[in-house]
């Protein structure tokens, strides 16, 4: 691109791009389809929820955006094959992936029923594997391609202050997944980051924000000294998403208001 072509801005922009976000009926999700819709990418809504999902395809719809609704529950390997199959021959392309949905649950490790610990390995991190490894294939074979893995800053420290044991591990591993398939994939056109936010206002946080002590604590560690909003995440999904990041992968793009800076 010569000097007098160049254009900061319009590297934002994901005309003729297809999206796939996993768990986008709402919170995090929601706000990488609204983000995309507005920069011009078709973005297919997929959630265990199909209500949530088509009220998200609704709002892009009525932004002048373009978008879909697509059932797809993450904790079923063949549902996974099956639905990135059916987006890629509904749309001939699948340039974005985000894999959004995520689960936790809090309590002592010494409690935890096995099949918890299976659950959530399932839903954090061997979803990250099946997405990407579906939607993947068809990036190799265009050439190009972004995924954007959902991490947290408890994927990057111990955390400490509460028992979320299988949480902070699938969160780890999605680290390091992340960094592993960005050196597999980046001679093949195709880029993977991760962002690894701090405790942001969505359903998942509601019983640590509820609770006095842990809120606290949280918002006392934070150097900005607060939670994150969800729209806050907006530019790093567009950012790595877009040609913006170019030169980007196996990043983890951490937004935590200074959490692991200290």
């Amino acid at each position: 691109m010569s000097e007098n072509t160049f254009s900061a801005i319009s590297q934002f922009r994901l005309d003729k791009e297809v999206a796939l976000i996993t768990g986008s009926g709402d919170g995090l999700g929601r706000i990488a389809a609204l983000t995309f819709g507005e920069a011009s990418a078709h973005v297919c809504v997929s959630d265990i929820d199909m209500p949530l999902a088509e009220k998200v395809v609704r709002e892009i719809e009525d932004a002048g955006g373009s978008a879909d609704a697509w059932h797809l529950d993450v904790a079923d390997n063949e549902q996974i094959v099956r639905v990135i199959a059916e987006v890629v021959g509904k749309h001939k392309q699948i340039d974005i992936l985000v894999n959004n949905a995520g689960t936790a649950q809090r309590e002592p490790t010494e409690d935890m029923p096995l099949e918890v610990w299976d659950k959530i390995v399932q839903i954090n991190q061997t979803q990250v594997f099946m997405c990407s490894r579906e939607a993947g294939q068809h990036m190799l074979k265009e050439k190009k391609g972004s995924i954007i893995n959902m991490a947290s800053i408890m994927g990057l420290v111990g955390g400490g202050f509460y028992p979320n044991f299988p949480y902070h591990a699938t969160k780890g591993a999605v680290v390091n997944m992340t960094r592993a398939l960005a050196a597999e994939w980046a001679a093949h056109g195709v880029r993977v980051n991760a962002i690894a936010p701090t405790f942001v206002k969505t359903n998942l946080t509601i019983p640590l924000r509820s609770n006095e002590t842990l809120s606290r604590i949280a918002i006392e560690r934070t150097p900005m000294g607060r939670f994150a909003e969800p729209e806050e995440l907006a530019g790093a999904f567009l950012f790595l998403a877009s040609s913006a990041s170019s030169m980007v992968t196996g990043h983890i793009l951490a937004v935590d208001g200074g959490w692991t800076a200290i």
